[in-house]
């Protein structure tokens, strides 16, 4: 795993050290740890308070060491000179955290807005189904209107004729 070190001199056993400053836990992201000291054996080239990235295996032995000047540089190069700074970064956030929270609200209100269309729409079912039955109500009842109509008319028939028979 990746690190940010210092070289060090310790003073009680005489021999160069590396004081783990940060780690990386992605490409992009950095953590500050609280600082450790990893011994070196192999120290060439190597001068106190040298800024290093180091490589370490799980058993927290260098695989890789190497200066971190270029990397600070190119830190340099990629955030600070775009006025990328950690304010900007927090408004950033901020703004970003402010977007989700209106997205969740219109996201709300469409829901809500859908809920109540559905129940719009559940209402005016219910009340075509009314309707339906009502109109089928009635035309059961002009039916029945009609075969009276047709029953009193043969009625007024018979009584016509009847009556014609007996004023003959």
């Amino acid at each position: 795993m990746l690190h940010l070190a210092q070289v060090q001199h310790n003073e009680s056993t005489g021999r160069v050290e590396l004081k783990l400053l940060a780690r990386q836990h992605s490409e992009n992201s950095w953590a500050v740890i609280n600082p450790e000291n990893v011994p070196l054996t192999d120290t060439h080239s190597l001068t106190p308070d040298l800024l290093v990235l180091v490589d370490l295996s799980e058993n927290q032995e260098v695989v890789n060491i190497q200066q971190a000047k270029d990397w600070v540089l190119e830190l340099v190069r990629q955030y600070l000179t775009t006025g990328v700074s950690p304010r900007f970064l927090e408004e950033e956030a901020e703004r970003t955290e402010q977007w989700r929270q209106d997205l969740t609200q219109r996201s709300q209100d469409l829901t809500r807005q859908r809920l109540e269309m559905e129940a719009r729409r559940e209402q005016i079912q219910t009340l075509e189904e009314e309707l339906k039955r009502e109109k089928q109500q009635l035309e059961v009842t002009a039916a029945q209107l009609k075969a009276k109509e047709e029953e009193l008319k043969q009625e007024k028939q018979q009584l016509e004729e009847l009556l014609k028979g007996s004023k003959e």
